[in-house]
């Protein structure tokens, strides 16, 4: 009780944002909490359906989304969790240690980037030979989206779906080991049949691609806050127990996705606004975690949050499936990072 106490001494602490956001022009943006709520509870309204590209099940609707979310959901699961939580530690330690001898590091390149490729390459199973594949991979997709070079983006699509395919096939073949998450990828059945190669390489491709920018993002977040607020740098280093609230908290103010698509399939109005059928719709999360009707000082850390109000992970039948897995991975290199170093600034 004496810590907690001690956590609530220091409620208000206003936090700069450190996320860049690319506006993307849509007919509709979703901004108050009410109205992102709404939209994500109603999935009969609001189509996840928004891409031509198979995306397995984020883009999924209804019965087809229940089925494949049914297939991937236990490999979050606690028991694999656990099982994975060794190597895991393996992977933060050896990151901390290639940068204990250093005064300044850069954070995102040197630290985030290098934590979110790093940690879902071991998830996988994959090898060290991967991730600099996927490094390079990963620099000339962003150069080639800030250049808005599309016949070189479909080209590294396409360079993605080999990569992912080549591990399947090691999977198959034996060369990968038995439990790895990836073997148990290839043995997944659906009324008796194995997934074809495009349904995994889109499983895979949500897990990787889209899930490192955004660890990346949590991650850099972390450190930024920590530096910026040694007050509860010194809290969390005596009461490790409240990582994941601060974390959940600090990720609240400085969203790590920007935002996500829908699209109607009917006419639908939230509040004052009328959307015609068949609009695009964006949900803006920063906005909406942000909205002064729902958080009080909005941009200011506080201890006082009530955490199911926070979108971090979103809502509804679609919230993010590899939510434990980004809490065990952004909670144990919280506590590596305070361990390990004993002032950050």
């Amino acid at each position: 009780m004496t810590k907690l106490k001690e956590f609530m001494t220091y409620q208000h602490i206003l936090i700069p944002t450190y996320t860049s956001v690319v506006e993307v022009i849509m007919d509709v943006v979703l901004t108050r909490h009410h109205d992102v709520l709404a939209a994500l509870h109603a999935p009969e309204q609001f189509s996840n359906n928004v891409s031509s590209h198979l995306n397995v099940p984020n883009g999924m609707d209804g019965t087809e989304h229940r089925t494949y979310r049914a297939l991937i959901e236990p490999f979050f699961s606690a028991a694999v969790l656990t099982q994975f939580q060794p190597k895991l530690q393996v992977v933060i330690d050896g990151l901390f240690d290639s940068v204990a001898t250093h005064n300044l590091v850069e954070i995102a390149g040197t630290i985030g980037h290098q934590f979110a490729l790093r940690a879902q390459c071991a998830f996988m199973g994959w090898p060290v030979t991967v991730q600099q594949r996927l490094t390079e991979w990963i620099a000339a997709q962003k150069a080639a989206s800030v250049a808005q070079d599309r016949p070189a983006l479909r080209a590294l699509a396409a360079e993605f779906s080999e990569l992912v395919i080549e591990q399947l096939e090691n999977a198959r073949r034996g060369n990968s080991a038995p439990q790895s998450i990836t073997t148990k990828l290839t043995q997944l059945r659906l009324n008796g049949e194995p997934l074809s190669d495009d349904y995994l390489v889109s499983m895979i491709r949500n897990w990787t691609v889209g899930e490192l920018g955004t660890i990346a993002a949590a991650a850099s977040s972390i450190i930024e806050f920590l530096a910026a607020t040694p007050v509860v740098q010194k809290q969390l280093r005596m009461a490790p127990e409240h990582i994941d609230h601060a974390i959940d908290e600090v990720l609240r103010i400085a969203a790590p996705l920007p935002g996500n698509r829908r699209r109607t399939k009917c006419p639908v109005t939230l509040g004052e606004q009328h959307i015609d059928s068949d609009t695009m719709v964006r949900i803006d999360w920063r906005a909406a975690n942000r909205d002064p009707q729902v958080f009080e000082q909005p941009e200011q850390f506080q201890w006082h949050r009530d955490p199911s109000l926070n979108l971090l992970y979103g809502a509804g039948i679609h919230v993010c499936p590899g939510k434990p897995l980004a809490q065990l991975e952004l909670r144990l290199f919280t506590e590596a990072l305070l361990a390990r170093f004993a002032h950050i600034e």
